[in-house]
């Protein structure tokens, strides 16, 4: 049995196909590329097939029947019709054994032929009869649970889309694919970092690889790698490459690694500038500070704030009580940093004692206030950033619930100021929190100030740390005194009541005994907070070593006898509290022309309601619709609500001459020749506190020196002429101009208030009696209330002249210059009758004593 092996397209062994041989020119014998098959056959068996450069097909056959020791090739000629196979031996041989061997093999020729045609019609028969039950059946077995539901198993087709994508779903996958890269890129630019390392290392494995195939076994795997690695940092590397493979392969690894470079350090560089940016708005940034100041929010309270507490830290320096050389202040918002920045720097250039730093972030979340380190803060300062006012109390109420989950927070005083008691009430509600809310009572300051001249200068007096202060003071070496001792016994400061509770009491009864957890409240330096000085009964000073059996019976006579004497030498007072307009207690009769308008008017109206007697007129100029001034007034103005005041409204531009001449003329005619004192107010109209009060400056002042020139000719004598201005270099420059006019910063006096309570929480009690109608507040009384002409008392015996009206003397105002605390306070004073005493009291006037 002869077994052929001419290979075509690797064929079965068992198909036969037909022969395509190869032409052959007849000058040169040209050998084609033919193709064949198997073919099964008894008559010869080939062993091998080689291919000769020569461009022939080489065959290697040897017979069983045949015997010969040459080789012979095998030619296809190209131009021949009948098809047969030219025998050549590769010696040169003659043309005669060349023909015997032909017409030897035609026979065999002929038979595999006629075998070959048959068999291939049959195969091909074949495979059509079963090529359709195969692929219904490779379809079964593929999708075995294709049927399941069939009872017959008859699979059915699926109809699956097995067509490749098109070429707008290939673009769409590589452009997500793109799109989601650079969401991420655009998360955190480290990711390009990554891909360019992924990239590199990928580069040296393939250069390494292409390397060691090349130079086969002449360098191990690792010195590839290494020599790739060498041609991508290396561009000069690439040069030693001796065969021309190497010199392509280290020219594109040169190539890459340029890029490489030139990309990393772009990403490098584009990673640091992205946190520096972070580091500057300071959103991430973990606060590792103790003993710091946070405040949250700007307005116009913010640069008053950071100068009080300069000059609270300026004294903690002198006295010793400070931990560092500067206060740290964290100053947070929801503004843009660099807007905090820019802030901070044009009020902080001249503060020495403070060291301000910024965050910008959002006041609403725990995690802020987590990155400050609020747990460990000294105090936190909430400052309102909304003109409405409810605004304001709910921002402030989010800014407090967010603190309420970060643990360690009952010791950290939170201040709030906010625009209602009722809001007070809700954020002291909160649990877990020392919240010390501070209701901006500017309206009812502005009010108490314009009826008073030099009040403004006294708050400003008891608000600047570098003068007398309210200082609260824990005596435990004081426990079991009574408070008359306690009064007589400090002479630098003024004893203005005990601190009990929580609660702030001016006007304690002498017998009242000191326990050990009351605090006494004195006005004087904060030199005096660490030992005030005490003076013993025989003169001497002393420290805290009194008792009560050091006062005998005889002195107890003696104290009698001095209060009876002091009763004949001043005006008595009534002994029981009341409202300051109460049906007893009725306040003055006056006029009030009210310039300008803004929703806290409201306020401002029903606290001249509460200062004023029966009677009073109150009118309003402003160019604001009346409307919006009697919706935003909701009833309060009207006769229902105020007991003492009437309330007009009149529309027109207070800066226009003509229609404030007007105005001022009118209330001259309804007066009917009444000597009612007239007081003018001229406030800002329009919200200035969120932006720059400059603009709203020049117009109040503007107005009230308009409304002094329009006075002045008309002849209209006004006893208090005054206007709301922010900037106190302008106010100054207006009075020295105009010494009779008077300029009012209620808002300033409530930013510092905010301020030192945020020293000392406990402060917040204090102000809130001081500033609250139905408290005590400030007031600058005629000496003539305390003693008689001709007298020159000193300023103890005032204190206790003023302690039978149930009042409490902190100064005096002698020339028109204000002295509180003076010291000493034993030394007679030269006072006149047209002198003030300044006093702590819970009414106004010279009301007689009622029985």
């Amino acid at each position: 049995m002869l077994l052929t092996h001419l290979h075509m397209h690797s064929c079965p062994p068992w198909i036969s196909r037909h022969t395509h041989f190869s032409s052959i020119t007849r000058n040169s014998r040209r050998l084609m590329p033919c193709h064949f098959s198997w073919i099964k056959s008894s008559a010869f068996h080939a062993h091998g097939l080689r291919a000769h450069t020569e461009g022939r097909w080489e065959v290697d056959s040897h017979s069983s029947d045949i015997e010969s020791n040459s080789n012979t090739n095998k030619h296809v000629p190209e131009n021949l019709g009948n098809e047969f196979i030219w025998m050549e031996k590769n010696n040169s041989s003659s043309q005669g054994p060349r023909a015997k061997s032909m017409i030897q093999y035609m026979p065999l020729y002929f038979i595999l032929r006629l075998t070959h045609t048959k068999f291939v019609d049959m195969m091909i028969k074949t495979v059509q009869a079963i090529l359709p039950n195969v692929l219904q059946t490779l379809r079964a077995t593929s999708l075995p649970l294709a049927c399941v539901s069939n009872p017959l198993n008859k699979p059915k087709p699926l109809h699956l889309d097995v067509s490749l994508p098109s070429f707008q779903d290939i673009r769409w996958s590589l452009a997500r694919l793109l799109y989601l890269f650079n969401i991420q890129l655009e998360r955190n630019v480290a990711t390009f970092f990554v891909v360019l390392l992924i990239a590199c290392f990928s580069f040296v494995l393939m250069g390494g690889l292409l390397f060691f195939k090349f130079r086969g076994s002449k360098h191990s795997l690792e010195d590839c790698l290494w020599e790739a690695w060498a041609c991508l940092c290396s561009s000069s590397t690439h040069l030693k490459q001796s065969t021309r493979v190497e010199r392509v392969l280290g020219f594109l690894l040169a190539i890459w690694g340029i890029l490489f470079y030139s990309r990393l350090l772009s990403t490098m560089t584009e990673q640091f500038r992205n946190n520096m940016q972070r580091l500057r708005e300071g959103a991430q940034m973990q606060v590792l500070e103790t003993d710091h100041i946070i405040i949250c929010g700007m307005n116009s309270h913010l640069p008053f704030i950071l100068k009080q507490l300069n000059k609270y830290h300026e004294f903690a320096v002198r006295l010793g009580t400070a931990t560092a050389r500067k206060q740290r202040i964290l100053l947070m918002s929801d503004v843009p940093r660099k807007q905090i920045d820019r802030v901070a720097d044009n009020i902080a250039k001249d503060l020495n004692h403070i060291d301000v730093l910024s965050k910008s972030c959002s006041l609403s979340l725990t995690k802020s206030f987590e990155r400050a380190a609020a747990n460990k803060a000294r105090a936190i300062i909430i400052l309102p950033t909304k003109g409405d006012r409810y605004e304001v109390d709910t921002d402030a109420f989010l800014s407090v619930l967010a603190l309420q989950p970060i643990p360690d927070m009952a010791s950290v005083p939170t201040i709030v100021e906010v625009s209602s008691s009722k809001t007070c009430e809700l954020l002291k509600s909160i649990s877990a929190l020392k919240v010390e809310p501070v209701e901006n009572v500017a309206s009812k300051l502005f009010v108490q100030c314009s009826r008073q001249k030099g009040l403004i200068k006294i708050y400003r007096h008891l608000l600047n740390y570098r003068k007398n202060v309210f200082i609260l003071c824990s005596l435990p070496n004081l426990e079991g005194m009574t408070y008359r001792q306690i009064r007589h016994r400090f002479q630098e400061a003024v004893v203005c009541g005990l601190y009990r509770s929580g609660r702030i009491y001016f006007h304690p009864n002498d017998d009242e005994i000191l326990q050990q957890t009351d605090k006494v409240l004195f006005i004087g330096s904060l030199q005096d907070t660490k030992t005030p000085k005490a003076v013993t009964p025989n003169g001497k000073e002393g420290k805290h070593e009194f008792h009560n059996e050091e006062i005998h019976e005889k002195d107890v006579d003696y104290a009698i006898k001095m209060s009876k004497l002091r009763l004949a030498n001043i005006v008595k007072r009534p002994f029981r509290s009341g409202s300051k307009a109460s049906d007893g207690n009725l306040g003055p009769k006056e006029c009030v022309l009210l310039l300008g308008w803004r929703p806290d008017v409201v306020e401002m109206i029903q606290e001249y309601d509460n200062y004023l007697g029966p009677g009073s007129v109150l009118e309003v100029l402003s160019d604001t619709p009346l409307n919006d001034r009697l919706i935003r007034g909701s009833g309060i103005t009207g006769h229902s609500k105020l007991k003492n005041v009437r309330v007009s409204h009149r529309v027109g531009n207070p800066m226009d001459y003509d229609t404030l001449k007007e105005t001022i003329l009118n209330i001259q005619h309804s007066l009917k020749n009444e000597d009612i004192p007239l007081s003018i107010a001229v406030i800002s109209d329009r919200e200035w506190q969120l932006g720059d009060p400059s603009k709203a400056d020049k117009l109040s002042a503007y107005s009230l020196l308009l409304a002094e020139n329009i006075c002045n000719k008309l002849g209209v004598k006004v006893q208090n002429l005054v206007a709301e201005i922010v900037d106190s270099k302008l106010g100054k420059q207006i009075t020295r101009i105009k010494p009779s006019v008077t300029y009012i910063a209620a808002e300033e006096i409530m930013s510092l208030v905010t301020a030192q309570v945020a020293e000392n929480s406990e402060l917040n009690e204090v102000w809130k009696d001081v500033l609250n109608a139905e408290g005590d507040e400030i007031y600058v009384k005629d000496i003539g209330l305390y003693m008689k002409e001709g007298e020159n008392p000193s300023f103890s015996e005032l204190s206790e002249r003023a302690y039978l009206r149930r009042e409490v003397a902190i100064g005096y105002v002698k020339n028109n210059k204000n002295v509180i605390n003076p010291v000493p306070k034993s030394e007679p004073l030269s006072l006149e009758l047209t002198d003030s005493l300044i006093v702590i009291s819970e009414l106004e006037g010279e009301q007689p004593i009622i029985l």
